[in-house]
């Protein structure tokens, strides 16, 4: 096949310098038919292509192969195959060739797979205040030292394309809540409509078109944030394009290298000033000759008012074990006692996991992410401990029990007596009665007086329950008597006598 350069030389030979063929020939080393070819034709470049490839070992196994490229095509993208793994795999059927005509053929077919399924799209454009875009990604971080994979909460203003991030140890409905209104507090407004993918914590089911049957608890989000949720179509990515693009863009400002951080609240104080950063240094893609930042600042004025936090729990029915243990998010937590074996509503907020018993918290505890964690309040156990004072001692719940200063010091005496325990309880059953604050003191004041038992506080405690003796009376000067009579026993001598 001829190159250009010489296609080029002999046209300038013959055209520019007037050169007949036969020296062109010659000093070119190419055949008059070439010569002839390129000056007739007129053309700068010639190509060829084979009209049909012969296949002498492949062609019997097209077919098949095409079959497995199908079906490889058809998995998700961590469970294809490799070309070298179908190679075998043909082998195994019975294919004599080479791996080099697998790979070619491979490569065809997903080129003109690739031609046949391109798709257009049409570019999208929203107002000020319009809408917004929500969607998750799983970020590597360091935290205290150790590797950890987080789930980002990633959102962008669709006009200003203004971004917010913020990490969480889950991707559960609650966490999608607090989300929200920590985007919404930082943006400091509400958009008028949510675009989503169908997430499991917002639709439930999926119908014709744009219909969706979405989860109740986030109807009740949008509710209270006035907000039209909007469900793309499923594997259409491309109608929330721009939060899709975010994930991959933020990854490389804020995840690479990988954070090391203390604590979640580090990281996500950290993620939003980088937002801010990230907005006032880049252009905006269509305000070219103004930033990201400078085209949110006019779009705020856009944002509905923010309405406050949405109470964003996420509520379940379960049953306390007679241990006064409760499930939830995999971990067990105490409840009071009175609620042991009764039906009881968990109620699992972002940071908190609260316990409703005939609408009384009997339970209330900062979250924990780790799984298969046992976490005991041992106070809840305290009517158990006065019917059952000997588990005290090797009772699970009170084992390195954080007690007050002053309890804690009247339990390390009354340790060294035999019946130190039973004591002890009757103590903290007077809890119940008096309140943690009143036993508090009433042990301050038997360990000042030097006398830490039992029946001592107790004492206390009762003498600060007994009532106030009455004022004494004091006689108006209106009702004084003018003599007041004196005590004479003398008196009771004389009358004898006369008797």
């Amino acid at each position: 096949m001829l190159v250009v350069e010489t296609i080029a030389k002999i046209r300038r030979a013959y055209f520019v310098h007037g050169q007949p063929i036969k020296a062109i020939c010659r000093e070119l080393g190419v055949s008059r038919k070439v010569v002839r070819k390129v000056i007739r034709s007129e053309a700068t470049e010639f190509r060829y292509e084979r009209e049909t490839q012969p296949l002498p070992k492949m062609g019997p196994w097209s077919a098949e192969l095409d079959r497995l490229l199908a079906a490889n095509e058809s998995k998700a993208a961590r469970e294809r195959l490799t070309l070298i793994r179908l190679f075998e795999e043909l082998r195994c059927l019975g294919y004599a060739g080479g791996y080099d005509a697998v790979r070619r053929y491979a490569r065809r077919w997903s080129r003109e797979r690739g031609a046949s399924t391109a798709s257009a799209y049409v570019p999208l454009s929203f107002a000020p205040g319009e809408a917004y875009q929500f969607d998750w990604s799983h970020e590597t971080i360091t935290l205290q030292g150790l590797p950890l994979t987080i789930k980002a909460a990633h959102m962008k203003l669709s006009h200003s394309r203004m971004p917010f991030v913020r990490a969480y140890f889950r991707e559960t409905q609650e966490l999608v809540f607090d989300a929200h209104d920590k985007a919404f507090q930082f943006y400091g407004g509400v958009c008028r409509r949510g675009i989503y993918d169908n997430m499991k914590t917002a639709v439930e089911a999926i119908f014709v078109g744009k219909a969706r049957q979405y989860n109740r608890r986030f109807l009740q989000m949008c509710s209270h944030h006035l907000i039209e949720p909007v469900a793309c179509t499923p594997a259409a990515g491309w109608e929330k394009g721009q939060v899709e693009n975010q994930v991959g863009n933020l990854r490389d400002q804020l995840f690479r290298p990988k954070p090391r951080v203390k604590s979640l609240a580090e990281l996500n104080a950290w993620l939003e000033d980088q937002c801010i950063a990230y907005a006032k240094r880049t252009k905006h893609p269509e305000f070219k000759e103004r930033t990201i930042w400078e085209v949110f600042e006019a779009e705020r004025a856009s944002l509905m008012q923010l309405r406050g936090p949405f109470d964003g729990f996420v509520e379940k029915a379960v049953r306390a074990s007679t241990t006064c243990l409760i499930m939830a998010d995999h971990n067990r937590y105490s409840i009071d006692a009175r609620a042991a074996g009764r039906m009881v509503l968990v109620r699992s907020h972002a940071e908190r996991i609260v316990v409703i018993f005939n609408d009384e918290i009997v339970a209330d505890y900062p979250r924990h992410f780790r799984r298969d964690q046992i976490v005991y309040d041992p106070w809840h156990y305290l009517p158990v401990l006065v019917k059952k004072p000997g588990a005290l001692r090797n009772g699970a719940p009170f084992k390195n029990w954080d007690l007050p200063p002053g309890l804690a010091q009247v339990r390390a005496k009354l340790a060294q007596h035999a019946d130190g325990d039973r004591q002890f309880v009757k103590v903290l059953a007077a809890v119940l009665d008096h309140g943690l604050a009143a036993v508090e003191a009433a042990c301050a004041e038997a360990l000042e007086a030097g006398i830490a038992a039992g029946d001592v506080i107790l004492t206390i405690l009762s003498r600060q329950r007994q009532p106030a003796p009455p004022p004494s009376i004091t006689t108006p000067d209106a009702l004084r008597l003018n003599i007041e009579p004196t005590a004479d026993c003398g008196r009771y001598d004389s009358i004898r006598r006369v008797a």
